[in-house]
């Protein structure tokens, strides 16, 4: 088990992130790029940095996804199949990263986590006003099929910028407007994170004291998050949100490759 009361000051700085990722992630997704590279820095080796990473994650997702459930912002009906995607491409993606070698995750992981930041900072989605949901059809099966594996499998084996993809791919798909398309993300980021955890924890790579200890206060930040999104909007979160990820991946990458 990871000492973490042994130094206090992995504890505050597990906290800050916790709930500035979770503030994050309630807003614009990618709150894993803060915690994956936090936890990694800290010494976990990377299969149980992730499957941590997923315990903290699956409480302020669903911290995030009952709040806009709450604004009617997230209709679990109509998005049924979409969850049920996301769920399979999560298990498989989870499979699929714990078969291969620490060696080599230390080495990838940093390379997924720049272009997610580079993603982040030059993708300015499709802004669209609609309230109402897309139609029904073949079409939004197919869609919702297709969408769902994808991010479900990125989400299960990687897992940072989940989020950010959820609603900027949502914002393109379904010409939903932007708070619609963060509901449906941090619903749909739950159930892959959730889905994700359990194999983690079947195979015994979550550590549960950090994730616990990050988790509080990431549904403390994703609490705020998701009702200032709901108010305010993502963008003044972007600058802050990039510059941290970018210093934090580089950082990764030197201690990777160097």
């Amino acid at each position: 088990m990871f000492e973490l009361f042994s130094d206090p000051n992995l504890l505050i700085t597990l906290s800050l992130v916790g709930f500035l990722a979770g503030f994050i992630d309630a807003i614009a997704g990618g709150g894993g790029l803060l915690t994956v590279p936090v936890l990694l820095t800290s010494g976990l080796p990377p299969h149980i940095a992730l499957g941590t990473n997923k315990l903290s994650a699956c409480f302020g997702s669903l911290t995030a996804s009952v709040t806009f459930y709450r604004k009617k912002l997230f209709n679990p009906i109509f998005w049924l199949l979409a969850a049920i995607a996301t769920a399979i491409g999560a298990l498989i993606g989870t499979i699929v990263v714990n078969v291969i070698s620490a060696e080599a995750l230390n080495k990838f992981l940093p390379i997924i986590i720049l272009l997610c930041a580079v993603y982040t900072l030059f993708s300015k989605g499709c802004v669209n006003d609609s309230t109402a949901l897309p139609q029904t059809g073949l079409l939004l099966r197919l869609k919702q099929s297709i969408q769902g594996f994808a991010l479900g499998f990125y989400d299960g084996f990687a897992g940072p910028g989940t989020g950010t993809f959820w609603t900027v791919s949502s914002l393109s798909l379904y010409k939903m407007n932007i708070l619609l398309s963060s509901g449906l993300a941090r619903s749909m980021n739950f159930i892959s994170n959730a889905v994700s955890l359990l194999v983690f924890v079947v195979l015994g790579q979550v550590d549960f004291v950090l994730g616990l200890a990050m988790g509080l206060f990431m549904v403390i930040g994703s609490w705020i998050g998701a009702h200032s999104a709901i108010k305010y909007g993502s963008k003044f979160i972007r600058p802050i949100f990039i510059g941290v990820v970018v210093i934090m991946a580089t950082k990764l990458a030197y201690n990777a490759w160097f």
